[in-house]
């Protein structure tokens, strides 16, 4: 995505399900879980960057030492900040182990007993988080996993996610109806003060139910034993608006991972008889423990994949579930493309964008040089250059039936093949730290690298294709002024993704209606058209719903694109991308809806690029964007 957006947040979740010695005699090492939650998080670092964070729970270590381990960064390189700090650790208790052996006798160093009571993170339940923050500043305290502490070990909670809420405000208002008096007004907190909340009335129920059976120390060990976390998660999770895929463990060692009913937010797990791991992508299971991909399975949506303190794993429903709309931009850009089902819809993308490429170039392939841009484009290009293959197959076949063609035309014809270049290249060593907006501009440029001398100049169409288009910007100031040196008589740029017209709302941070390019358009197309009392009006009708409590119930932002057909305002996205100067004919080209959905059929959460929104708040979110925007306030609607 040549214009770059902000990611998502990664979770990483594996419980050990059998005795921590079995990890020390078979793997030979402490760090057995720990090796592989590094994994996990390595290969999810495309989903964070703003930092990481893990956490460790013991569950049956004697009272009077530690049981929650955790640590978090905001390092560059956070992931590997956080486990280079663990290592040390262990480095440096393996030499005490080898001297506590030395000096007793007993074999500390194979005992998982010394391991548990002398060192932090050698619990059996292991979370770990990448962060990229919709709301805070980039500091510590904004990491997750988050730690809600209590002396009794039932009654903590540690709690990291992938999750935007839309009704903040309400959520915040019921903790302090419950009279609480929560910190901060943001997601984090609210969320897990309120399942914390209701996490503490369960411990009271239960103690309730057996304290005139049990004396303590039991009686703690009995709440623990029938604490019900399905129970916790429907009371708590009812009134969350948003898209979620929340992981919380306890401190007695049980823990969950939560997903919203729209199936917004991903979450996959697996489950042998060593290990039970959840997982945003496929591809960190699959990786991490080498499993088959269809060992893996997904969370349902509604669902929360509940691990309790003997490691026994059930998947239970506790909220009502809704039409399933899992994010289509999860597939286009934000998982990693290895994953074999997002590779394969990766290039159907591309495939699917064919007829509209060959109008743009009036057919004339033997004039056009195919290309992409950046390196995540790469697998939608491939399937471009598969459907383009396949309609010179149907071309040759239909001009054999037809028996028309000489000989040297048939054999110019058998032997053609889509022309296919590596036209622009990042430099990722280049950075534009230049804060002057013209020497930026210039420094902008110089982040690319371009080929020379493969353009028949003023002669050959140059097609690129791209993840997706958002604000245009990198076009406008980079890429087209590079292709221009090129001298090509037409410049197609293709994005495999459609118009994005609407903020996200549930995790990715494209919230400010302005920076998208396609309203833009729209802004445009409607004042030349004397169109600008649509603006007035669809203003009011927000700010209406807004006042009264209705504005969930309807998107009134469609009527801003209503009048125009998709073609319209990608001409229009054309204009507006165009520099100053550039010699070449443009054209931008867009997936459509239809072609993105037959591409993704398991994922149509589309409300990017057609306002349907997965729940009443994303309604509320666009109408109240709409409103800033009229307004010029630049904050978040969320």
């Amino acid at each position: 995505m040549s214009d770059s957006i902000k990611h998502e947040c990664g979770i990483a979740l594996i419980r050990l399900r059998k005795p921590f010695q079995y990890y020390l005699d078979t793997y030979k090492t402490p760090t057995y879980g720990l090796s592989k939650l590094y994994l996990m998080m390595e290969k999810q670092v495309n989903r964070g960057q703003d930092g990481a964070g893990v956490a460790n729970i013991k569950i049956n270590v004697k009272p009077g030492h530690r049981y929650i381990s955790r640590y978090r960064s905001v390092e560059p390189q956070a992931v590997a900040d956080i486990f280079g700090k663990i290592n040390k650790k262990f480095a440096k208790a393996n030499k005490l182990a080898k001297q506590v052996s030395k000096e007793t006798g007993i074999d500390a160093v194979h005992d998982a007993d010394w391991w548990q009571e002398n060192v932090a993170f050698t619990g059996e339940v292991l979370l770990g988080h990448l962060r990229y923050g919709t709301h805070g500043q980039n500091e510590i305290e904004n990491c997750h996993p988050m730690l809600r502490q209590n002396n009794w070990r039932s009654r903590n909670l540690v709690m990291a996610g992938n999750f935007n809420m839309t009704n903040v405000d309400d959520l915040f208002d019921k903790l302090v109806s419950l009279g609480q008096h929560p910190k901060e007004k943001v997601d984090t907190v609210t969320v897990m003060e309120k399942i914390g909340h209701f996490l503490d009335e369960e411990n009271q129920r239960q103690f309730g139910k057996y304290k005139d059976q049990y004396e303590n120390p039991e009686l703690s060990d009995i709440i623990a034993q029938e604490i019900d976390l399905k129970r916790v998660l429907e009371r708590s999770c009812k009134d969350f608006d948003g898209g979620y895929a929340m992981v919380g463990m306890t401190g007695y060692g049980a823990s969950f991972v939560a997903r919203d009913p729209a199936g917004i937010r991903p979450a996959y797990y697996y489950v042998d008889e060593e290990v039970a791991v959840v997982a945003s992508e496929k591809q960190a299971i699959k990786t991490s423990f080498n499993c088959a991909y269809d060992q893996i399975k997904e969370i349902t949506p509604g669902h929360a994949l509940i691990i309790d303190i003997e490691g026994n794993v059930k998947e239970v429903p506790f909220i009502d579930r809704l039409e399933q709309k899992s994010c289509s931009f999860e597939r286009i850009y934000f998982s990693r493309g290895s994953d074999p089902d997002i590779y394969h819809e990766r290039k159907k993308l591309g495939q699917l964008l064919i007829p509209q490429i060959l109008s743009e170039v009036n057919h004339d392939l033997k004039n056009t040089v195919f290309s992409y841009i950046p390196n995540t484009a790469e697998t939608a290009f491939l399937g471009m250059i598969d459907g383009l293959e396949d309609h010179l197959a149907k071309e040759r076949k239909k001009a054999i039936m037809d028996g028309i063609l000489f000989e040297e035309e048939l054999e110019e014809l058998l032997t053609f093949r889509p022309r296919v270049e590596k036209l622009i290249s990042k430099d990722v060593k280049v950075r534009t730290f230049i804060t002057s907006d013209d020497q930026r501009d210039d420094m902008v440029a110089h982040v690319y690298d371009t080929t020379y001398e493969v353009i028949n100049k003023d002669v050959d169409s140059v097609v690129i294709i791209d993840d997706s288009i958002v604000r245009g910007t990198t076009l406008e100031k980079s890429i087209l002024k590079l292709l221009d040196k090129l001298s090509p008589k037409k410049i197609v740029i293709v994005s495999s993704a459609p118009q994005i017209r609407y903020p996200d709302c549930y995790g990715i941070d494209m919230s400010k209606m302005k920076e998208f390019v396609a309203f833009r358009a729209a802004l445009a197309l409607l004042q030349e058209r004397g169109l600008e009392n649509i603006l007035d009006e669809v203003n009011l009708r927000c700010l209406n719903a807004l006042e009264n409590g209705t504005a969930a119930e309807e998107n009134f932002v469609k009527a801003i694109y209503a009048p125009f057909t998709d073609e319209e305002i990608s001409n229009k996205i054309a204009e507006i991308v165009r520099p100053k100067g550039l010699k070449a004919e443009l054209s931008i080209v867009y997936q459509t809806v239809e072609n993105l959905n037959k591409a993704c059929p398991d994922h149509l959460g589309d409300w990017y690029f057609t306002g349907n929104f997965p729940t009443p708040g994303g309604n509320q979110v666009v109408n109240k964007a709409f409103v800033n925007f009229m307004k010029g306030i630049e904050v978040r609607a969320y």
